[in-house]
């Protein structure tokens, strides 16, 4: 009987030995190198990307200041200008929600849109008010100033008064000009992080952990694209999650003219991140694309890397068929707005699905949408 026993238990230990052995096997299959992948990350994309916007809304600031100083169309168009090519360079940023951006919030400091005016009229009624508050996240950031700029009256000249002839014409300029300085402080944050010592972290953060600095930023990259990009940007105002389109909550909405712009700087972004391309120069190195190919994984035929670039195409192209002006698509021809949210819902499946498997990541958020 204790022979029996002892065999009993040796050959539990041979069998657990043996899976443990092929499990260990499976996971050798994957050496991919993934600290020169979060190299490329943190020096030539996310780095590059926020010292570009840092250098954007310090332009911003002095535009403001010439403006707050001296009220004019002249100062109100430059204003604009730099409040448009600031909100571009978010585009490539707003995926990195990632170190000090996710301890601050940043992402929803400088982009929640709809931006709610009551809560900034009443701010600036008040004039005592804490923006970094979280009930303050729709009153703060581009979609705020997207009003102020566009929205706070009706034509320049209305708008103009606001700041010069009207009754609290200092509140709306001391609100406009808080908005923007903190914008600037929030990226200075977060810059200042990420080249004071979170970059060294974050490339040598090369494990496959839930914590470990891939698996989070596939994470963010993934949930970026699949509600910044997808439901905020298309599938929100074409109605896709409601009853009806809801045309007044587009991205930029009071400038009626750059919805289009600021969603294909958004697409490109992410297929950029995606191919490893650096964000100043045309040179690639690795990234997702990479460590797809380095798998060698396939689907229906084709490289998995392959076909997601595919579909990101297909998706740029419906984007390029819209309106600039996305209240206005939506409100004359919404079947476009739809048929654009379909090809980008295409992609969600190969980065969330089958990309995520690929490189034995787990999502780490849940949604309600229905993959």
């Amino acid at each position: 009987m204790i022979k029996k026993i002892i065999s009993a238990v040796v050959l539990t230990l041979i069998i657990a030995a043996c899976s443990s052995s092929d499990k260990g096997d499976e996971k050798s299959l994957d050496n991919f190198d993934r600290q020169t992948m979060l190299i490329n990350w943190a020096d030539n994309i996310i780095i590059p990307v926020h010292q570009d916007l840092n250098t954007k809304l310090q332009a911003l600031v002095t535009a403001k200041d010439g403006f707050v100083g001296t009220p004019n169309q002249t100062s109100l168009d430059a204003l604009r200008t730099a409040w448009l090519n600031a909100y571009k360079v978010w585009q490539y940023a707003e995926m990195f929600n990632i170190g000090k951006a996710e301890a601050i919030n940043y992402g929803y400091q400088m982009n929640v849109y709809p931006t709610t005016v009551t809560d900034i009229e009443t701010n600036i009624t008040n004039g005592t008010y804490d923006l970094a508050h979280a009930n303050n996240n729709d009153a703060v950031g581009f979609p705020a100033l997207d009003y102020l700029l566009y929205g706070v009256a009706s034509g320049d000249v209305a708008i103009l008064n606001i700041y010069t002839t009207n009754t609290n014409a200092s509140g709306y300029k001391k609100y406009l000009s808080d908005l923007v300085n903190q914008m600037k402080t929030l990226t200075e944050t977060v810059l200042n992080d990420w080249t004071s010592g979170y970059r060294d972290t974050f490339v040598n953060s090369t494990t496959n952990t839930a914590t470990s600095a891939t698996n989070k930023l596939t994470n963010d990259f993934i949930f970026y694209y699949e509600k910044g990009l997808r439901a905020n940007k298309i599938g929100i105002p074409a109605g896709n999650f409601s009853t009806n389109p809801l045309p007044d909550k587009v991205e930029a909405y009071y400038n009626q003219e750059v919805s289009k712009v600021l969603a294909l700087d958004a697409i490109n972004a992410v297929q950029n991140f995606f191919n490893g391309k650096a964000y100043n120069t045309a040179s690639t190195a690795n990234s997702f694309k990479a460590y797809l190919d380095y798998l060698n994984i396939a689907k229906g035929g084709n490289d998995l890397s392959t076909l997601i670039n595919n579909q990101l195409n297909v998706a740029r192209t419906k984007l390029q068929a819209l309106d600039a002006n996305f209240t206005n698509q939506v409100n004359t021809d919404n079947s476009k707005m739809t048929i654009a949210f379909d090809e980008l819902q295409k992609a969600v499946v190969l980065f969330k699905v089958d990309m995520v498997q690929a490189m034995n990541i787990s999502v780490d958020y849940i949604d309600a949408d229905g993959d």
